[in-house]
């Protein structure tokens, strides 16, 4: 069995999408167990409509919902030990869930989650990874905004943890991983990200085939398995690429809807739109991973539908069944064994003098 661990009480409609959510991933997934937390004043009247999601759950009553608005200082102050949130998240670190999922404030999820469940012992960051369509499929993009800034090793960390989780939930037998950069050539980009890319491509892990620096337009070519950044760049890139996409839908309804041809033409075409439509469904890849920390933490957008609810769900049921957190100690471990012999052979290399 997998069990997953539900703040109920996260995001922009709380149990009124998550209990339809929990139900839809019972129907599709028979090995599911649920620890729900949450207000039972709030959470129980949507509970009792779903006689097989009670069947399958445990409720537990928290007096305190953490709310969209609070600073993770004030999550963390009035919220630690009775939130939803926190006993969530506490699940995982006990061993009672093998997974925490949350619709709720973004900042005191990773607040809570740093403080609760500690980043693995060889990881200085946790990373917030996403998974990105791609006209090849998919692709996991990391850091997508845990963090500003990234120095060499822990772009290298994001790579190793990217890696693990493309296996996890792709099921690559060894993922490739790209560097997001300003071009691909090795003499372009800051110093930090170079730096990485050389360590990796020495490195030779067998956890992953790294091809070097890939650009902004390799995301949506698909053009490697993983795409590593720090959380800065990486979270502008995640804004752009939603807002564009609505931005193409929009366009779409306008000209599907401007004359009576084009509406014509449109109920020729639908079976066409229809296929695009469910390719740009960002309910099908809602859920930011936090990794880097002794246990999964799934991020679901707060103003997601029941369906986009159980997607998040579905990604950290998916990353338990495969053994996400054994994947990534392992790939640390052979990476940091190499590590003093990497870095003698680093101070040995002559420095290069400038950049294109």
């Amino acid at each position: 069995m997998i069990r997953i661990s539900i703040d109920a009480m996260g995001g922009d409609h709380g149990p009124e999408i998550v209990m339809p959510g929990l139900l839809r991933v019972a129907e599709r997934r028979p090995d599911v167990r649920f620890l729900i937390y949450g207000r039972e004043d709030v959470v129980s009247p949507h509970f009792i409509k779903h006689p097989r999601l009670r069947a399958i759950s445990q409720f537990v009553h928290c007096e305190v919902a953490v709310r969209m608005e609070d600073k993770p200082s004030q999550a963390l102050r009035h919220g630690r030990w009775k939130s939803s949130m926190w006993k969530a998240i506490e699940a995982v670190k006990a061993g009672d869930a093998d997974v925490c999922v949350s619709a709720g404030n973004t900042g005191a999820l990773m607040a809570m989650s740093k403080f609760c469940l500690r980043t693995m012992a060889q990881i200085d960051r946790p990373a917030i990874a996403a998974i990105w369509p791609t006209t090849r499929g998919e692709s996991v993009v990391l850091d997508v905004g845990a963090t500003i800034g990234a120095d060499a090793h822990q772009l290298i960390d994001f790579a190793i943890l990217g890696s693990a989780m493309a296996r996890a939930v792709f099921g690559i037998a060894k993922p490739s991983v790209g560097l997001l950069n300003v071009g691909v050539e090795e003499i372009k980009g800051q110093e930090d990200v170079r730096e990485a890319g050389s360590l990796l491509r020495a490195a030779e892990l067998t956890s992953m085939d790294y091809r070097g620096f890939v650009e902004g337009d390799d995301l949506g070519k698909g053009t490697t398995d993983v795409v590593v950044t720090e959380g800065f760049s990486g979270n502008i890139a995640l804004k752009t690429a939603e807002g564009t996409a609505k931005q193409i839908s929009g366009y779409l309804r306008a000209a599907m809807s401007r004359t009576l041809m084009a509406r014509i033409g449109y109920l020729f075409a639908k079976g066409a739109f229809d296929r695009l439509r469910e390719k740009m469904d960002v309910r099908k890849i809602n859920g930011g991973v936090f990794l880097g920390l002794n246990g999964i933490v799934v991020k679901s957008h707060g103003g997601t539908d029941d369906e986009g609810f159980a997607a998040a769900v579905e990604l950290g049921y998916d990353m338990a069944r495969n053994g996400l957190i054994e994947k990534i100690r392992a790939d640390l471990d052979q990476f940091h064994a190499r590590a003093p012999e990497l870095s003698r052979r680093k101070a040995a290399e002559p420095t290069e003098e400038g950049q294109d």
